[in-house]
């Protein structure tokens, strides 16, 4: 038998007439190649087997991305905008590591009755990617396939499953830190901790940069419950209604809370920010075009789609590893956060 010669980048290089260490950029994923070229490279690289790219390894391109129905028809148009704006910054990524993506839905009765999507058993993938919160007992019955496969902006403790999320304790952390340095000192917090791990760690964010400041943290002025995956009106009407001493600051574990709470506040004829200040956590596109505008921590969707990849390709060298790569937010400062003149007293 006559073995085949292995396809090197210089080959690719030849093939193309360019340079190898154009060849090489491509491959590695890096910067200094044109978008275009990049996938003339990629698709040079399968039709050679290169690599991974090999058709005769037999070796499946797929990704399979796994995706709550309730993500994608989200009723709150600008919730359904951000994480349409993550999936499909998602896909892209996949595409430029040479790769395809399959998306699957997961309705509410397949999560509740534990069934995988039809495309788990009928298509070739190298791993999955579960996109978004989906519940511990479906996640667990996802791990216990077998195949390699990384969860992205969530996770569940107790569930060896490597995860991808935005640093929700730094950005928490960074988000009422300035807060207290703008002069506030009695600052609330809004976020279901019950029910996400990303609001439970923003909630350890607000915590600690509580207790860093100084500053004492009432329960009164604190919303860490919800019957939903975002507190609901009705919830942070009771929340503002029961306190007896205001906040004079309010950070929100995503922009929707905050959203919901600056309507409620201006129903109460408050003004935002010179009654109130409100800061939010994602920066959903309706943040910027509010008046005032919602100061908020941006979510890297780019460096977590980019960083969900990365993982993903090391999973599959080592799957028994428990990795959680936490991605830095950005802090976007506009207007509905102003500065304080507190005094000792209302520490």
């Amino acid at each position: 038998m006559i073995r085949r010669k292995k396809v090197s980048m210089q080959d690719i290089a030849d093939y193309l007439q360019i340079s190898k260490n154009a060849v090489s950029i491509a491959l590695g994923n890096k910067k200094g190649v044109s978008q275009e070229m990049r996938e003339r490279i990629w698709l040079a690289a399968k039709e050679l087997g290169y690599g991974k790219y090999n058709e005769q390894d037999k070796k499946p391109l797929n990704i399979l991305v796994l995706v709550p129905e309730r993500i994608i028809n989200y009723e709150d148009n600008d919730h359904f905008l951000f994480y349409h704006n993550l999936i499909w910054t998602l896909e892209k990524e996949i595409r430029n590591n040479g790769y395809n993506a399959v998306i699957a839905r997961i309705d509410g009765q397949m999560e509740e009755e534990l069934q995988l999507p039809n495309l788990f058993h009928d298509i070739d993938f190298i791993g999955a990617i579960l996109f978004g919160i989906v519940s511990s007992s479906y996640t667990a019955m996802v791990a216990e396939q077998g195949k390699p496969f990384i969860m992205l902006d969530s996770y569940h403790r107790g569930i060896n499953a490597p995860s991808v999320t935005s640093a929700n304790i730094e950005g928490a952390y960074e988000a009422v830190t300035y807060l207290a340095g703008c002069g506030h000192r009695r600052i609330g917090f809004i976020g279901p901790t019950n029910l996400t791990t990303s609001h439970e760690e923003r909630w350890m964010g607000y915590w600690t940069a509580m207790r860093d400041a100084g500053l004492s943290i009432d329960p009164a002025m604190c919303l860490t419950e919800s019957k939903g995956f975002n507190a609901n009106e009705e919830e942070i009407g009771s929340y503002w209604e029961r306190m007896q001493t205001k906040p004079t600051a309010i950070f929100c574990g995503n922009d929707r809370a905050a959203i919901l709470l600056i309507q409620l506040l201006r129903k109460a004829n408050l003004r935002i920010p010179e009654d109130v200040s409100v800061m939010g956590y994602d920066d959903l596109q309706m943040a910027d075009t509010l008046n005032p505008g919602l100061t908020t921590m941006r979510v890297d969707v780019h460096g977590m789609c980019q960083a969900a990849i990365k993982l993903l390709n090391k999973t599959l060298d080592c799957q028994d590893a428990l990795i959680r790569w936490s991605v830095p937010p950005e802090l976007v400062i506009r207007e509905s956060v102003k500065a304080y003149a507190s005094d000792s007293s209302t520490g």
